[in-house]
């Protein structure tokens, strides 16, 4: 089984792992409370509310997670979903709290310790609310990595607590483990989500190592939500999976922390919660991302806003001494406090206003359009395909991978092929062939993604590049490493971003024309990946990618994997990789296993970047910052 969706009655056997049985047995007396006494019972908590099917259901959620995480780690499922209700993140060890009873993704992390024997577990906790209750558990635990983003406008914002800001590092020997990235304006968009991971998740989550990936999934944090009062779309949260599916070898679980309720009592007077079309779609989005299926292309402009880049700002600055990866994408300077004192901002939109009023028009004419995105983008019928040359035949694909025969029309081939004598030569001409019959299938829409091999990798390169232009697509990324220079002639119109890694030099030669050398070290080529390669690209927002491996390209296979499983998102999975035939089979069959949604090998133990890496890759970065918005880590001053 690919994915595991869990949801059956067996669950209220599973064994609660909760370290105060005096709690839980007050809770398993709640079931014979009539409704005064559980009222009574109730106003002891923030925001609890309970009913005699409490305890019955909080067990259903718990067994949930702790049924899902059995299933992912013994094998039985890659990766999945549990729809539970009630939420978890809020409850402490001895107390319910807004909404929660057990605190489902920590009992799961302590299942999988427990019994399965897992030494690093990483909680991702992307609900708009800080999981205080996660944060508890595990602040002094070096075992679980927790990160957090959360509405917390400096305090301002419920559970309203100094220890959800980002000097909130942990304890002990749990100093590093704990990462809270704060929010202190709503608004918070794809570009700012994305700017987080990429630069603060990702890079800390990579160094750690993880061996399981538990997901807190809440979508308050989503478009829609009348206290989130973010503005991050459905597909966005595809994205976010498909990141996290890199690591942990993709054993990736996700927990919906889902609460519909009439009335939040956070703050007085919010009425509704979550945003049912949002919730609905946020959620689709995430399954389709677990089950390999291509995430559909970020919309809105991909630039974080001013305040976001306060917060990025600050928790790397409180991580860096505790993880080499923040180190070397270069310093956090410490913000002044003035500059992110809660005096002089604007306050929070309260429902009922104006101002609520508008934001909730603009978000339900959002999510109108949202609604037309699978006919703007439909699923294509085939998700991988693959165009190999007579050399590769008897390479073994995975079996939901195409193994295209067809060909371009001779005539498209031979006006294709005059671009370059070496296209003439017959395997080559061959390839190209094939080549342009893939490429031509996925600017139709017919296939999401695919990988093909060529003898003449620069010249098929340049044709595709040409093609891809001249065809459906307005923005081709080109990400070419091995000896491939960037054709002279290709017209400086803001339409291709050529990206070459193994360059002779770090070189912005101009703002779409980028060289870097490839890193000797995990930590380094991490660093050139995460700070650079996909920042450029997702700032690009490209309608097809290209990944070109040309002679001498120098990348291990699973550098090559990583490469190719990060840039399927970008544009939304149509992607093309190129691979010079002279590279063994068992890197091809490796790229088509991760471009049909398997996660990449293991780069490794992490290692720390050179000096020289380090230095070329700040200052690359630095000279391109002021054009690519998605490469900054701090507001500008």
């Amino acid at each position: 089984m690919r994915t595991a969706l869990v949801y059956h009655e067996e669950m209220t056997a599973a064994r609660l792992l909760w370290e105060d049985p005096e709690y839980v047995s007050l809770l398993r007396g709640t079931q014979a409370l009539g409704t005064e006494e559980l009222q009574a019972l109730s106003g002891q908590y923030d925001a609890v509310y309970f009913h005699p099917s409490t305890f019955h259901c909080a067990r259903l959620a718990a067994g949930a997670a702790l049924q899902l995480v059995d299933a992912v780690l013994t094998g039985s499922a890659h990766n999945g979903l549990a729809l539970v209700r009630p939420p978890g993140h809020h409850s402490q060890r001895a107390a319910a709290n807004g909404f929660c009873v057990f605190n489902n993704v920590a009992i799961a992390a302590k299942h999988a310790q427990q019994k399965h024997g897992l030494q690093r577990i990483l909680i991702v906790d992307w609900d708009v609310h800080h999981g205080q209750g996660i944060q508890y558990i595990f602040e002094d635990d070096p075992s679980v990595l927790y990160f957090s983003w959360h509405r917390y406008e400096h305090g301002c914002f419920w559970p309203y607590l100094r220890e959800s800001d980002a000097d909130a590092v942990g304890l002990g020997q749990g100093r590093g483990f704990t990462v809270n990235l704060p929010w202190n304006q709503v608004g918070m968009g794809n570009a700012d989500y994305m700017a987080a991971f990429l630069h603060v998740l990702l890079p800390v989550a990579f160094e750690f190592d993880p061996q399981l990936v538990l997901i807190s999934a809440g979508f308050d944090s989503a478009i829609g939500d009348p206290e989130g009062q973010m503005q991050a779309t459905p597909e966005c949260f595809a994205h976010l999976t498909q990141l996290l599916q890199v690591l942990a070898g993709g054993r990736v679980c996700a927990v919906l922390e889902v609460t519909v309720a009439a009335g939040r009592a956070r703050r007085p007077g919010v009425e509704g919660g979550y945003h049912l079309e949002s919730l609905s779609q946020s959620v689709c989005m995430v399954v389709k991302a677990l089950l390999g299926d291509p995430a559909p292309p970020l919309s809105g402009s991909m630039v974080p806003q001013h305040s976001a880049l306060e917060s990025i700002q600050s928790v790397r600055a409180a991580q860096a001494p505790h993880w080499t990866s923040l180190q070397q994408q270069g310093p956090a300077p410490l913000l002044d406090p003035r500059t992110c004192s809660p005096e002089g901002r604007r306050p929070p939109v309260l429902p009922g206003g104006p101002e609520f009023k508008a934001a909730e028009a603009q978000t339900s004419a959002v999510l109108r359009s949202l609604l037309d995105q699978p006919h703007l983008y439909p699923t294509p019928p085939v998700r991988t395909a693959a165009a190999l040359t007579a050399q590769d035949a008897a390479l073994v694909l995975p079996p939901d991978v195409l193994r295209q025969e067809g060909s371009a029309p001779q005539e498209e081939t031979q006006a294709w092929a005059r671009l370059h004598e070496a296209l003439a030569e017959d395997t080559a001409f061959i390839a190209l062939g094939k080549v342009l019959h893939l490429l031509n299938g996925i600017l139709d829409g017919q296939v999401s993604g695919g990988i093909a091999t060529t003898p003449a990798a620069a010249a098929t390169l340049e044709v595709a590049i040409r093609c891809g232009l001249s065809h459906r697509a307005q923005r081709v990324l080109c990400v070419a490493a091995g000896q491939l220079d960037r054709p002279p002639d290709l017209a400086s119109d803001g339409r291709n971003l050529w990206l070459n890694i193994r360059g002779k030099e770090a070189a912005a030669l101009s703002t779409f024309h980028v060289s870097v050398p490839l890193p000797g070290t995990t930590g380094g080529f991490l660093s050139c990946i995460l700070a650079l390669v996909l920042p450029l690209a997702y700032g690009f927002q490209p309608d097809l990618v290209l990944v070109a491996l040309g002679p001498a390209h120098g990348l291990q296979d699973p550098q090559a994997a990583l490469l190719a499983a990060l840039l399927r998102g970008p544009a939304g999975g149509r992607i093309l990789v190129l691979v010079e035939q002279e590279s063994t089979s068992q890197l091809v069959g490796v790229l088509a296993r991760v471009l049909h949604g398997e996660a990449p090998p293991s780069l490794g133990p992490f290692s720390v970047a050179s000096p020289e890496d380090l230095q070329a890759l700040i200052r690359l970065r630095g000279q391109l910052e002021a054009q690519w918005k998605m490469l900054q880590v701090a507001a500008p001053s």
